[in-house]
C-alpha cells in the first residue's frame, strides 16, 4: 500500500473511530435524536431476526461499535474495501437522523444540519472511493476478462493441437495401409 493511500484511509476513518467510540460511551445523548429512525428501522429489524434488538441506544451502540471496528480496519488497511461498504452503510442512518435540516425553523439551525449533511455526503464519496480503490492491483472485472482471454487461448491451442495429432494420425493409418503385410 502507498503511503498517500494509507494516510488517506487513517484520515477517513479518524472521523468513525473517534465519533463511534463517543457514542459507544455515551449513547443517552444521542436518544432523542435517533429515536424516529429507530422507531422505523425495529420492524424491520424484528421482521428480519425476532432476537435482534431494537431498542434505541442498544442499536446506537451497535452502530458506534460497528464503525469503530470497521473505522480500524479502513486505517489498517485490513479488508478495507469490505470495510470502507460498512462505513458507508452507517453513514446514511446517523445522516438522516443527526442532521434533518428539512425540518428546522430556525434558519441558523438549518444551516448547521446543511452543512451536516453535505459533509457526510462528501466522506460517503470518500468511502465509495475507498471501497473501490483496488491499490493499484487489477480489479475483479480486469482479471475475469484477463483469465477468460487466458482460457480462450489455451482451448484454441489444445484445438490446433489436436488438429494436427489427428492429421498425423490419419496420415499414419492412410501410410500403414499402404505398407505390405
Amino acid at each position: 500500500m502507498t503511503p498517500v493511500r494509507s494516510l488517506a484511509r487513517a484520515m477517513l476513518s479518524g472521523i468513525f473511530v473517534v465519533s463511534g467510540y463517543r457514542n459507544f460511551r455515551a449513547p443517552g445523548r444521542l436518544s432523542a435524536a435517533a429515536k424516529p429512525v429507530t422507531d422505523k428501522v425495529a420492524p424491520m429489524l424484528k421482521k428480519a431476526h425476532p432476537s435482534f434488538p431494537t431498542e434505541t441506544e442498544t442499536l446506537i451502540r451497535l452502530n458506534a461499535a460497528v464503525q469503530v471496528s470497521a473505522g480500524l480496519m479502513l486505517a489498517t488497511g485490513r479488508f478495507s474495501r469490505p470495510a470502507a461498504l460498512v462505513l458507508a452503510g452507517t453513514l446514511v442512518p446517523v445522516t438522516v437522523a443527526g442532521h434533518p435540516f428539512w425540518k428546522n425553523d430556525d434558519p441558523i439551525a438549518k444551516n448547521n444540519n446543511q452543512i451536516h449533511v453535505l459533509k457526510n455526503i462528501g466522506l460517503l464519496g470518500g468511502l465509495l472511493l475507498a471501497a473501490a480503490d483496488t491499490g493499484g492491483k487489477p480489479g475483479l472485472r480486469w482479471r475475469t476478462g484477463h483469465r477468460i482471454g487466458h482460457s480462450r487461448r489455451s482451448v484454441q491451442r489444445a484445438v490446433r493441437t489436436a488438429r494436427r495429432e489427428a492429421r498425423i494420425a490419419v496420415r499414419s493409418a492412410s501410410t500403414a495401409r499402404r505398407l505390405p503385410g
